[in-house]
């Protein structure tokens, strides 16, 4: 998914879970990532995978946004 697609820019995602502006999502830990998270549709190992977020579109496993929600 693109950084500047609607639904994207709306939840903060970046494909690159360092590149996340810690001011504004405080709650963005350095080890949450895309690739732990629960909503996230690939297998372990994958680069990118789906997200019910952003249906039809896959997001960088060392992505992250502010639905993040540990896996597990």
């Amino acid at each position: 998914v693109d950084e500047k697609d609607g639904q994207a820019a709306a939840l903060g995602y970046k494909a690159d879970s360092s590149k996340v502006d810690g001011k504004k999502y405080a709650a963005h830990k350095a080890e949450q990532n895309c690739g732990n998270c629960a909503l996230f549709q690939g297998k372990a190992g994958d680069k990118a995978g789906g997200c019910p977020l952003f249906a039809g579109k896959n997001v960088a496993a060392a992505g992250w946004c502010s639905a993040y929600a540990k896996k597990g």
